[in-house]
């Protein structure tokens, strides 16, 4: 699996030992970029399992997220 972080947009929290959540813009194997949310080690040469959203699935995410807030 390959991926390319094409943009970093925030860190939403840190872990352990130099961990850290962010919202980044992911190309995985080639494809387009969508947006990603999971937790990376120090240099993102780890990752954790996470979530992945197309620009649509964001803007339904950050809608609902700002009626829940």
């Amino acid at each position: 699996m390959e991926f390319k972080i094409t943009e970093h947009i925030a860190v939403l929290g840190d872990r352990s030992k130099g961990w850290q959540a962010e919202l980044n813009k992911i190309s995985w194997n080639g494809n387009p970029e969508k947006y990603d949310i999971r937790v990376w080690s120090e240099g993102h040469e780890k990752m954790t399992k996470g979530i992945t959203l197309s620009a649509e699935e964001a803007k339904a995410l950050y809608q609902a997220l700002g009626e829940a807030l």
